[in-house]
């Protein structure tokens, strides 16, 4: 399952009142139609795309629908099959922050409303990075609520991750078939020296949280007590051991350069580079949660040489296949995003329009080297990755074939479109 996405991160910073929003900086609204045109000339059988929530979502039951209706129906019409992103680091004025406990319910609303208006679409990420999301808004102190202290890191990882528990069983009440996959980031803490490892070992039960919340795997001991010291009740941690939905989850992960850290006796962490790698981490949290596995996000700005991306493209595509060797079932790889994009080297924490060169395409919507090597690799693979066993062919409907429900639909359609998007042999 080749795939791209069309970045749409909108938090807000400076006391929010400044929103980023990255579908408005990389020209998205004026281009959507030339996106998908790219979407389908890169040769991707999927697009992980979502509608901006602070456009879309104007109240409790109060929506704008028109530009998710204009470009929902062009991705219909071509038969892209959407990994429906709901929420990406943000959400309207008047919800407020992820520390509202209104937040989960209402979101949940929210996904049935869109789930109902859309119901040709069967994949999901509810929400996007949940650790990420938690960590920079009320950790970091980055993005909207801007809290800096584990009861407000709690807090929001509570909320967020409730929320997409909720949103998933909201969805499939309208759409019973549906698959949710979880793009969250795969982190490595390395101890810089032995008075660093017990700082280390707590970041490394700490990245596991949102997953292990949105599984309803029961945390470390010394995670739960984090949990409850930090404002978590008894009760709200139950609600995740007893409503979890792992049965219709592919557990997605994304890897950057910035993913692995060293981490110093004083707590504090700073980049490490590529040390482990993609394969050896999600190794780690493929033995932890037992799902199938697809690489939701990777990516590397273009150098001074022209091939930094070219290369980190060919490196991870590698690790892909010694996961897949080994026996683990991943089901998907995707390079984000289809575009550059604006002012990530700040983390979006300030606006400085600088652009990023991280796309299949820049912003003038030319391709760049890792695009015309990512639709090589689509070309060359695509034919000859046999299916490890029929257990693992994920039964995705494409748009063009659902008939209304999902219940009777021609399962023959998941296995026999070798050469179209809708391709769904892994």
């Amino acid at each position: 399952m080749f795939a791209t996405g069309i970045e749409n991160s909108y938090p807000t910073i400076g006391n929010q009142r400044v929103r980023i929003d990255q579908m408005d900086k990389c020209g998205h609204y004026k281009h959507w139609r030339l996106d998908f045109d790219l979407v389908e000339e890169i040769g991707v059988s999927c697009l992980r795309y979502g509608p901006p929530i602070h456009r879309a979502w104007l109240g409790e039951g109060h929506y704008d629908w028109d530009f998710a209706d204009l470009t929902f129906a062009d991705l219909k019409r071509r038969n892209i099959i959407v990994i429906a992103d709901l929420c990406h680091f943000g959400v309207p004025d008047w919800i407020g922050d992820f520390q509202n406990p209104e937040f989960p319910a209402l979101f949940a609303r929210y996904a049935k409303d869109f789930a109902s208006r859309f119901p040709w679409v069967q994949l999901y990420t509810p929400i996007n990075e949940m650790y990420i999301c938690a960590t920079f808004s009320a950790s970091y102190g980055w993005w909207n609520e801007r809290g800096t202290t584990d009861r407000t890191f709690v807090t929001a990882l509570k909320h967020i991750v409730k929320a997409n528990v909720l949103a998933m069983h909201a969805i499939l009440d309208v759409r019973p078939d549906a698959i949710f996959i979880q793009s969250e980031s795969t982190e490595y803490y390395h101890a810089d020296s032995p008075a660093a490892m017990n700082h280390a070992e707590c970041m490394n039960a700490k990245r596991f949280l949102s997953l292990d919340l949105n599984y309803g795997r029961r945390v470390d001991s010394e995670m739960y007590e984090y949990l409850l010291d930090n404002g978590m009740t008894y009760e709200e941690y139950h609600f995740f051991l007893e409503h979890h939905l792992k049965q219709h989850c592919i557990m997605g992960n994304d890897y950057y350069l910035t993913n692995e850290h060293r981490v110093s006796a004083d707590g504090l962490s700073r980049h490490a580079g590529e040390v482990f790698g993609y394969d050896e981490i999600t190794e780690q949290y493929y033995e932890r949660f037992l799902l199938p596995v697809m690489h939701t996000e990777t990516n590397l700005a273009e150098g001074p040489d022209g091939n930094e991306a070219v290369d980190w493209l060919w490196k991870q595509w590698a690790n892909v296949l010694q996961i897949r060797n080994k026996g683990t079932p991943i089901v998907g790889f995707t390079w984000y995003s289809l575009t550059d994009q604006m002012d990530w080297d700040s983390s979006l924490r300030e606006e400085n329009g600088h652009v990023n060169p991280l796309g299949l395409y820049d912003l003038e919507r030319r391709v760049r080297p890792v695009g015309r090597a990512y639709k090589k690799l689509i070309e060359d693979w695509r034919k000859v990755l046999p299916t490890q066993s029929v257990c693992l062919t994920v039964p995705v409907i494409p748009p063009q074939f659902y008939n209304g429900s999902c219940i009777g639909q021609d399962r023959r359609h998941q296995t026999q479109i070798p050469d179209s998007p809708a391709n769904t042999n892994f």
